[in-house]
């Protein structure tokens, strides 16, 4: 393969045998020496991006999960850098882009597709500044992955999810205003507010049945539940029926969403907790990287 291969690497993340074993595909497929880059965390993954992409890497594989994909696709659109392919090597905790988009959790598969497969271009969404593949949300989602970062996941796995996820089903409304394409959709209390790029989110569950990483747009939700039961009844009806479906969902899709809030809320980016903030400002932004996808998808 003639293309000059970046590879940006979590360390404490494995898939299959290892980055020893993803050294031998690469070498297996003629890639002796490729751009290589490991990081002890996510948000050190972008200083190694922009450094691959000044070294003239004309592919980027990343090895994580869903925070590393995130801080990858931010760095490529920052910097204008959304030709380059990126090819996701699924090793974290939650690999939602990956599962969205049919890349396996085997590695094998994953090179293969890395080297091989389609390039096609999908949507990022970009919210405070910040961009996301999978989902941003504020809320009772923030919380729970707020939580399940502080040390959890590491011991957990996701697991931790389910678990900060049972502790949070108590908390609070909070009322806020939700404009999509300048004309206000939503005032209310909610104990939730999700943007989702694609249609499955944390815990695999189908949030957003509409959901298309290709049509330029975001799918907006609220979620009104509120205690154990109410959200028992939520869960239910997302994991055997459609979302909107529930008296306690309400979902629209739009380009330019704007969310003000009457308190702070911790906010979530594809798994990874940001500050709170009481104004959330989200837009899409079409065809915003290039991936590599199986044939298939």
């Amino acid at each position: 393969m003639a293309a000059k291969v970046a590879v940006v690497a979590h360390q404490r993340k494995s898939l299959g045998g290892g980055l020893p074993e993803l050294r031998r595909r690469l070498a297996d497929a003629g890639i002796i020496d490729p751009l290589w880059y490991e990081v002890p965390k996510s948000r050190k993954a972008p200083k190694k991006v922009r450094k691959a992409l000044d070294a003239g890497a004309e592919l980027i594989l990343v090895w994580g999960g869903d925070g590393m994909v995130q801080r990858t696709v931010d760095a490529l659109a920052h910097a204008e850098a959304g030709k380059v392919p990126l090819a996701i090597l699924p090793a974290g905790t939650a690999n939602l882009l990956a599962a969205n988009l049919g890349i396996p959790e085997d590695l094998a598969e994953a090179v293969e597709i890395a080297l091989h497969g389609r390039r096609r271009a999908i949507d990022l969404g970009r919210i405070n500044g910040e961009h996301f593949a999978v989902m941003a949300g504020a809320g009772f989602d923030g919380e729970m992955i707020r939580e399940a970062d502080g040390g959890l996941k590491d011991r957990l796995g996701r697991l931790a999810y389910a678990w900060t996820g049972a502790r949070h089903v108590r908390d609070g409304a909070v009322p806020m205003r939700v404009t999509v394409d300048g004309a206000e959709w939503y005032a209310g209390a909610a104990s939730c507010v999700l943007f989702g790029n694609v249609g499955t989110i944390t815990g695999g569950i189908r949030a957003f049945d509409d959901a298309d990483p290709h049509d330029g747009r975001l799918e907006v939700g609220v979620a009104t539940a509120e205690g154990a039961l109410e959200w028992a009844r939520t869960l239910g009806r997302m994991a055997t029926g459609r979302s909107d479906g529930s008296p306690f969902i309400k979902i629209t899709a739009g380009r330019d969403i704007k969310v003000k809030l009457a308190e702070p809320l911790t906010y979530e980016i594809d798994g990874g907790a940001r500050s709170a903030a009481k104004k959330l400002k989200a837009r899409a932004v079409p065809s915003a990287v290039t991936v590599c996808l199986p044939d298939q998808a």
